[in-house]
C-alpha cells in the first residue's frame, strides 16, 4: 500500500471533496413590472443537476425594510448548498427598499403585491423549469419581507402552498411612524382602515384549517416578539395548524442566517408531500 504524508493526504482528501461538490448557479435577473411599467433585478438560485430536465419546487425569499434582492447571498453564504441539498430553486425578489410588498393604497408607483404575487411567479415560471402550481411554490421573509411573506400568501393561496416568517413584523399597527409605512398606508391618523385592513395579523379570517403550511419564529429579544406571539395565538384561537418558535435572540442577521435553514427544511417537507415525483 502506498503511503502518503500528512500534508500530500490532506491535499488530496481536499480534492476529492472539492470535486464531489455541487454547484448551484446563483444569476441576476432583470424582470419587468408592467404594473409599474420598471425593470426589477431578482437573484435566481438553480440547484446542480438543474438542466436535466426535471421541474423544481421554488422558495420565494423577501428582504427586509434597507435590503434589497442581494440581501440573503450576503446573509447566509451557504444558502446555495441548500438549494442543492433539497434540490430546489430560490428566488430572491426585491421589494424596493421598504415597499412592505403591499399594492400601495395611496401611492400608485408602489404595487409590489402585484409585482411579487403574480408578475414575477409568472416570469419565473416561463423562463425556468419549475413545478407550475401552489404546491411547488413557497414564500418566506425577514422583517418587512416576513410580514409581506405571510401577507402575500395569504392574499394569494391559489399562488403559494406554503409560507414562513423570520422577525416578522405581523402586526404593524404599534409601529405607525417607522420603516416607511405612512408612505405606502398614508398616515394612521387620517388612514386607519389601510393599516387595519393591511396587516397580518387581521387576515387570519381568510384562512381555513391547513389550507395553507404555516412556520414562524422569532428571537425573544426582538422588538417584534410580542406581535409574533399574539399572532400566534389568534392563530390557536382559530384552530390554524402552523408552527410557531420562540428562541432567544434579536432583530440581527446572525438570527436570520441560522433561521433560514428552518425554513428551507420546512418547505422541503412540504413539497415531498405534496409532489410525490420528487421523493
Amino acid at each position: 500500500m502506498k503511503k502518503y504524508s500528512l500534508p500530500v493526504l490532506f491535499l488530496l482528501i481536499f480534492a476529492a471533496f472539492t470535486l464531489s461538490v455541487k454547484a448551484a448557479k446563483v444569476d441576476t435577473v432583470k424582470t419587468y413590472s408592467d404594473a409599474m411599467h420598471k425593470e426589477i433585478k431578482a437573484v435566481v438560485i438553480t440547484p446542480d443537476g438543474y438542466e436535466q430536465g426535471k421541474e423544481y419546487p421554488v422558495v420565494y425569499l423577501l428582504h427586509g425594510a434597507g435590503g434589497n434582492y442581494k440581501q440573503y447571498i450576503s446573509l447566509n453564504h451557504g444558502i446555495t448548498a441548500w438549494a442543492d441539498y433539497y434540490h430546489l430553486m430560490i428566488v430572491c425578489a426585491d421589494g424596493n427598499n421598504t415597499s412592505w410588498y403591499f399594492d400601495s393604497p395611496v401611492d400608485p408607483t408602489s404595487k409590489y403585491e402585484t409585482y411579487v404575487a403574480k408578475e414575477l411567479v409568472a416570469y419565473i415560471d416561463k423562463n425556468y423549469k419549475t413545478i407550475k402550481s401552489s404546491k411547488g411554490r413557497a414564500i418566506s421573509g425577514l422583517s418587512m419581507g416576513g410580514h409581506g411573506a405571510l401577507y402575500l400568501a395569504i392574499r394569494h393561496q391559489d399562488v403559494f402552498g406554503a409560507v414562513g416568517s423570520m422577525s416578522g413584523g405581523v402586526d404593524i399597527r404599534p409601529f405607525p411612524k417607522n420603516w416607511d409605512l405612512a408612505k405606502r398606508l398614508g398616515s394612521y391618523a387620517e388612514y386607519p382602515e389601510n393599516w387595519e385592513k393591511n396587516t397580518v395579523t387581521n387576515m387570519i379570517y381568510l384562512l381555513t384549517p391547513n389550507a395553507l403550511a404555516i412556520t414562524f419564529d422569532c428571537g425573544t429579544e426582538d422588538f417584534f416578539f410580542k406581535v409574533n406571539e399574539e399572532f400566534h395565538e389568534k392563530l390557536l384561537e382559530r384552530n390554524i395548524p402552523h408552527d410557531f418558535t420562540a428562541r432567544p435572540g434579536a432583530h440581527t442577521s446572525q438570527y436570520w442566517a441560522n433561521s433560514i435553514n428552518y425554513h428551507l427544511l420546512f418547505f422541503n417537507t412540504y413539497f415531498k408531500k405534496n409532489n410525490p415525483q420528487l421523493n
